[in-house]
């Protein structure tokens, strides 16, 4: 196999502590339409594109709005707690940067657009990445491959030529199905699964310890 030639990030979970903040802001959300999570609605969720979570909450918790207006709910109470304060994870700005020195950059968000732009400009990374994708801009959100595939074809580079740095399940299965390296930061309030966190080449559990040398020695 030839060498690592460039990195695709996660967003929450990676860069920003929201996963917390998600499940806040829905279950609050879902609560105020006089329904509760299904038992595995945050699991499911994490990883789903805006349409899939949006769909989720208005057809199978039954909020009763439509899933557009379910997604326009949460995302402008969501870039409200962005805007009050943006919870980046210790390190991930250096660590962005760092691996930036040697390789393209990527970023591959179950985010919609407007709160992955709004995140990057906030945290100085606008000019970190070459290519940013949402999953509400391919057909699947994770744990299916798609966004992998196109973050690796806007690259210009074969799915086998990256890695993906991960936290969540679904987002682990979605980058080793799309055949790419990955790298696992597993988070410490929302653990993957033991057969999603099997799929990675390398286990990191501070920010600190992903180099440029550790990533080039996945392949």
């Amino acid at each position: 196999m030839s060498g690592i030639a460039a990195v695709v990030f996660d967003l929450d979970g990676v860069i920003i502590d929201t996963e917390g903040v998600w499940e806040e802001v829905r279950r609050a959300y879902v609560a105020e339409h006089g329904r509760a999570f299904l038992p595995d609605t945050q699991q499911r969720m994490m990883g789903m594109s805006t349409g899939e979570w949006s769909r989720h909450l208005s057809e199978d918790v039954g909020v009763g709005r439509t899933p557009r207006e379910v997604a326009d709910d949460v995302l402008g109470r969501m870039a409200q707690r962005y805007a009050d304060a943006l919870p980046l994870i210790p390190g991930a700005v250096a660590a962005v940067r760092r691996l930036g020195e040697r390789f393209p950059l990527a970023l591959a968000s179950s985010s919609a657009r407007i709160l992955i732009d709004q995140v990057l400009a906030t945290a100085g990374l606008a000019d970190a990445f070459q290519v940013t994708l949402s999953t509400e801009e391919v057909e699947r959100g994770k744990p299916a491959p798609d966004v992998y595939l196109a973050a690796a074809r806007r690259l210009g580079l074969a799915p086998g030529d990256c890695a993906a740095v991960e936290d969540s399940s679904n987002g682990l299965r979605a980058a080793a199905a799309a055949g790419l390296a990955v790298v696992a930061v597993p988070h410490g309030e929302y653990p993957p699964a033991p057969d999603a966190l099997a799929l990675a080449g390398l286990v990191v559990d501070d920010l600190d310890d992903l180099t440029a040398d550790v990533i080039a020695k996945l392949r």
